[in-house]
Order: structure tokens, then C-alpha cells, then sequence
């Protein structure tokens, strides 16, 4: 029991608002279905460096890669992956693989919103930032190392 309590007490709790788009980054046909430049969601994380390998469109804030909970009847949670997109003898590098501490690159293509992905769940830590229609070729500070996402104006 004492486990219990220390682990609840150690770790910031997501609120409802914090997971309130969960449904939409998961499900959503936006997500994997649509090759970025497609896409109506507007920021897109990639496995390697310069925009390469795997990849997954994202349209809102997400709290925790690690830790997405839908709504509806499904109690569950779930780990935001790699979209397993490419032929099926040759899927990209890092595809159905989890996003949290592994993305290398990340792209912008919203028209007014800046996205930060962080070090840290809960939107937390270091940062790399791209304003509308920028791009990093490879994250300098959570390279390998991210766990949140979110768009400020």
C-alpha cells in the first residue's frame, strides 16, 4: 500500500482536460491515414533525424505519449506509436514503435500555432519549438528524450 501511495504522490496526474483530444490523436484518420502533407493535423514527429523514418501526425496537446486515455466506454490506456505506414516488406524505420523518448525531427505546418514538444510529460523540462511552417531536423534539446506535446498561439 505504502508503494501505492508514494507512486500516486510522485507523479503529476493528468486532468480530464489534459487528455481531452486523446480520442482524436489516436483515432483519428488525420493521424496515420494521411501522409503529412496531407493531413489536417498539423504537427508531425518523426522516428529519424532531417523528417525521415516513421512518422505520426498529431492535431492536440497530449499529456503523456506513454499514457493517452480515450473516452467512451474504453477504460484503458495506450502508448501514442509510430504510424506503420509503407509497403508490408518494408515498413519505414521505427514504424509501430512508441513515440515517448524516441522521435529525432519534427515539422510545423500549422499556418498560427507554435508547437513545443518536451523532456518531460505534463508539458515539463526542456523543449524544442517550431513556429508556423518551421521545422527541426533534429530535435537539439529532447532528442530521443520526449514525452509531451502542445500548441501555444
Amino acid at each position: 500500500m505504502g508503494v501505492v501511495a508514494l507512486l500516486c504522490l510522485g507523479a503529476p496526474q493528468a486532468t480530464a482536460d489534459d487528455n481531452e483530444w486523446d480520442d482524436e490523436n489516436l483515432m483519428s484518420v488525420e493521424a496515420c491515414s494521411k501522409f503529412p502533407d496531407s493531413s489536417a493535423f498539423k504537427f508531425h514527429i518523426y522516428y529519424n533525424s532531417v523528417q525521415k523514418g516513421a512518422w505520426r501526425n498529431i492535431g492536440y496537446r497530449v499529456y503523456n505519449f506513454d499514457v493517452l486515455r480515450p473516452g467512451g466506454s474504453n477504460p484503458g490506456t495506450y502508448q501514442l506509436k509510430f504510424c506503420l505506414t509503407g509497403s508490408a516488406s518494408t515498413p519505414p524505420a521505427g514504424a509501430g514503435t512508441r513515440i515517448k523518448n524516441n522521435a529525432a525531427s519534427g515539422e510545423n505546418t500549422h499556418p498560427r500555432y507554435t508547437a513545443h514538444v518536451y523532456f518531460n510529460s505534463g508539458y515539463k523540462g526542456a523543449q524544442d519549438v517550431m513556429g508556423p511552417y518551421q521545422y527541426i531536423d533534429r530535435f537539439r534539446n529532447v532528442y530521443n528524450e520526449n514525452a509531451s506535446f502542445q500548441w501555444t498561439s
